[in-house]
Order: structure tokens, then C-alpha cells, then sequence
């Protein structure tokens, strides 16, 4: 019991505190003029509408397991997710602070866009993705609910190399070999631990997708 008051306060603070970086970037948006902008159907509104759906299987426990009693292997476990909860969640607002102007709801380019290659986008190319991936399968963990891990494999994922794949051709477009180049060195949701011994035994299409 516990435990769940703990998980619960910790929660809701990465929860809070996702959304106020969300409110951030939006405020910083309307500040910086774009020229270029391809409107995606994976954006905040549906982003936020499946959080709503693995918010909802957590809290009423469909398909969850029951968290009374647990073992030390599983409460190790529970603390893993949790651990990876909020990692995922200071990642994602390293991410957000990081990429500063060139945060967008939608694919765009602005006048004033530069290539981030620095900071958490040194570890992957899309830190924001990836670490929303993260807390999902954190929360999953720590909560014992296999159907949010199922969600977030079947649907959350798919999205967020949909619309990685639309950034990434956007990219190539205003940076050319700059950002191919980028791309061969730098994982795409997880870190490239043996970049240099896959790009000279794979082609570029292989590396990409991670």
C-alpha cells in the first residue's frame, strides 16, 4: 500500500510537470514564425487522447494484475518501472528545454531552424518520442498492467515512427547529407551502443530503425 502512495505521488508529479513543458513549448510557439508545415494526424491532441487511454487501464485495471502482496521480485520490479517512469519523464523535459525554438505540434520548418545534434539528441534522434515510449512501459512496470504495455507496443508506438519518419524526410529536405549523416550515427527511440561496427556492416536503411 505503501508503495502504490509513493508510485501515485511520483506519477502524478512527472504527469504535472509533462504538461507544464507541453504548455511551454506551445507559448514559445506562438512567438516563432514558420515558412513550411505538413499538418500530421500524430500531434499533441493525439498523443494526449491515448495517454487518456492508458491512464484509463491503469487506474480502473483492465487486464492489470493484482498489486496486493507483492513478492521482493516483483516490488524490485515495480521500482524499475517506476525508476524508468520518471527518468523518462526528466528525459522527455531535457528534450523539450533543449530543442528550445524548433519545437513544433505539427512537422514544420522554421526560418530560423537549426539541426540539434547536442544534448539527449546526442543519445537519440527523437528524445520526446522515445522517452514517452519510456514512461508508458515505466507506468506499465510499476502498476502491473501487461494491456497498457500491449497499447503502448501496438498503438503508441507505430504512431511515434509515423511521425518520426515524416521529421526525419522534413529534415533531409532542409539538411540534406548533414542529417543523413546524423542519422546513420544516432539511434532512433534507443541509443546506438555499437554505432560504428553497424554502419560498416549495414546499410543505412537497417540502422534507421531503431
Amino acid at each position: 500500500m505503501r508503495f502504490l502512495i509513493c508510485a501515485d505521488i511520483i506519477t502524478g508529479l512527472c504527469l504535472l510537470a509533462l504538461a507544464a513543458a507541453v504548455v511551454a513549448n506551445f507559448a514559445a510557439n506562438r512567438r516563432t514564425p514558420a515558412f513550411d508545415e505538413r499538418r500530421s494526424p500524430v500531434a499533441t491532441a493525439t498523443m494526449t487522447a491515448f495517454g487518456v487511454l492508458v491512464y484509463a487501464t491503469i487506474r480502473f485495471r483492465w487486464g492489470g494484475l493484482p498489486l496486493v502482496q507483492p513478492s521482493p521480485e516483483i516490488l524490485g520490479l515495480r521500482v524499475a518501472g517506476l525508476l524508468l517512469l520518471a527518468g523518462g519523464t526528466a528525459f522527455n523535459i531535457w528534450g523539450r528545454r533543449h530543442l528550445k525554438h524548433n519545437w513544433a505540434d505539427h512537422v514544420r520548418i522554421y526560418d530560423n531552424q537549426s539541426l540539434v545534434t547536442d544534448g539527449p539528441y546526442r543519445i537519440v534522434r527523437h528524445p520526446l518520442y522515445a522517452s514517452l515510449i519510456w514512461m508508458i512501459y515505466g507506468a506499465s512496470l510499476a502498476y502491473l498492467s501487461p494491456l497498457a504495455a500491449l497499447e503502448n507496443a501496438l498503438i503508441f508506438y507505430p504512431m511515434m515512427v509515423y511521425r518520426a519518419r515524416l521529421e526525419e524526410a522534413a529534415l533531409i529536405g532542409t539538411f540534406g547529407d548533414a542529417y543523413r549523416r546524423y542519422r546513420q550515427q544516432t539511434g532512433r527511440f534507443l541509443p546506438r551502443l555499437f554505432g560504428r561496427a553497424a554502419r560498416r556492416g549495414n546499410g543505412e536503411g537497417r540502422q534507421d530503425e531503431r
